[in-house]
């Protein structure tokens, strides 16, 4: 009898695409993931990138069981546009960075398991957000590859994505390290659109009003040019 290897079986082997598990504990955290997935999604955008949420990373090939399923993982050069699943050997790269919303329910997981493998994989940053600070007190924290090793970032900037993080209520905020613009979720692009909306309607009146005033003025007074 020959042996086979996992590899050679490859393609029988099921990998699932979902477990049936809640996406989140609470909808502080759900909508923290789904921010976060909109607002990177749209900043990276046109680059050879995607985001995913919650879908299942295999790390193993040929062993199904060998998963997990970060909330946010961020990937470079890759195709862009969303996957059931994530396979990093069929991808060919690792995530660069990846996010939890973290509760005291998953404390241990996050900050134990998946930390470490994480850290094993070659994942170049870990950020934990507790949108709650029930175990994580200033809420967000992050871990940077150094060597082969996480370190604390101190700075609250990721490298890979180019952003500053800060935390504004229940969410992540980021901003642009090159401009210091901040990227704007759904609600707040709705606002400054409508915002612009506005000021262009106003715009459109003023310059309305000023041809009726110019008009009045050449009837009164004729062409200012055949003076």
């Amino acid at each position: 009898m020959t042996a086979c290897s996992p590899a050679s079986q490859t393609a029988e082997i099921f990998y699932p695409s979902g477990d049936g598990e809640p996406v989140a504990e609470t909808f502080d955290h759900f909508y923290a993931i789904l921010i976060a997935i909109e607002v990177l999604r749209q900043y990276l955008s046109g680059q050879q990138a995607t985001v995913l949420g919650n879908q299942f990373l295999y790390y193993a090939q040929g062993f199904p069981k060998l998963r997990t399923a970060p909330d946010v993982m961020v990937i470079f050069d890759v195709e862009p546009g969303g996957r059931d699943n994530y396979k990093i050997w069929e991808e060919g790269q690792v995530p660069a960075v990846i996010f939890e919303m973290t509760s005291p329910g998953t404390r241990n997981q996050d900050d134990g398991f998946k930390k470490t493998l994480y850290e094993q994989l070659g994942v170049q940053e870990y950020w934990q957000f507790d949108p709650r600070g029930e175990w994580i007190p200033e809420k967000l924290r992050g871990y940077r590859l150094d060597g082969e090793l996480y370190e604390p970032i101190m700075d609250a900037q990721s490298e890979p994505l180019k952003l500053r993080l800060s935390v504004e209520g229940k969410l992540i905020a980021f901003y642009r390290l090159d401009t210091g613009e901040k990227l704007l979720i759904p609600d707040e692009l709705a606002a400054a659109l409508q915002t612009a909306e506005l000021e262009a309607a106003q715009e459109r009146q003023r310059a309305e009003e000023l041809a009726a005033e110019l008009a009045r003025y050449r009837d009164r007074f004729g062409d200012l040019s055949d003076a």
